[in-house]
């Protein structure tokens, strides 16, 4: 009986993916513009139909209710991308003028993350250390010490490193 209904319930959602796949993706990527986040996305909208399992009048409704779910599924994840924005390591390659700046992008990445996070938003944010300390909850004693440890081991990379 519970393999019967999974079975309805898995060729249902086959279905759903079949008819109205291509049209979510095409929603998300317009409002994206990625197409690994439109996967994502898609992901979570056809969970949320699994999950919600909700009754429709008809078919119309149905795509009316999928497409308003892309839709503010993808507003969600542009609201989350802006007030988290992050940089990947190749764009930030790039945009170094000179081919040592690249190494020493890869140093300070490679920095224990208590010691990155703080040298990160004292020299490339160009926050002081009482804004620092209260960013990320320590002391300003505390930070200090890890802006006095992370360029001792930052200077101990560029040694190794030559």
């Amino acid at each position: 009986m519970v393999n019967k209904m999974n079975h309805k319930k898995e060729e249902q959602m086959k279905e759903v993916i079949q008819t109205y796949g291509d049209l979510l993706y095409r929603t998300g990527y317009v409002l994206l513009g990625n197409p690994h986040d439109v996967q994502d996305i898609l992901q979570e909208v056809f969970i949320k139909y699994m999950e919600k399992a909700p009754s429709f009048r008809d078919r119309e409704h149905e795509k009316a209710w999928l497409l308003r779910v892309t839709v503010n599924t993808c507003k969600d994840c542009l609201r989350f991308q802006k007030r988290h924005t992050c940089s990947n390591l190749e764009e930030m390659e790039n945009m170094c003028a000179v081919p040592t700046d690249t190494n020493l992008l890869k140093d300070v990445l490679a920095l224990p993350l208590k010691y990155k996070t703080v040298l990160l938003l004292h020299y490339v944010e160009g926050y002081q250390i009482g804004e620092i300390a209260r960013i990320t909850g320590l002391s300003e004693n505390a930070v200090k010490k890890r802006l006095q440890r992370g360029r001792e081991a930052l200077r101990r990379q560029l040694a190794d490193d030559t």
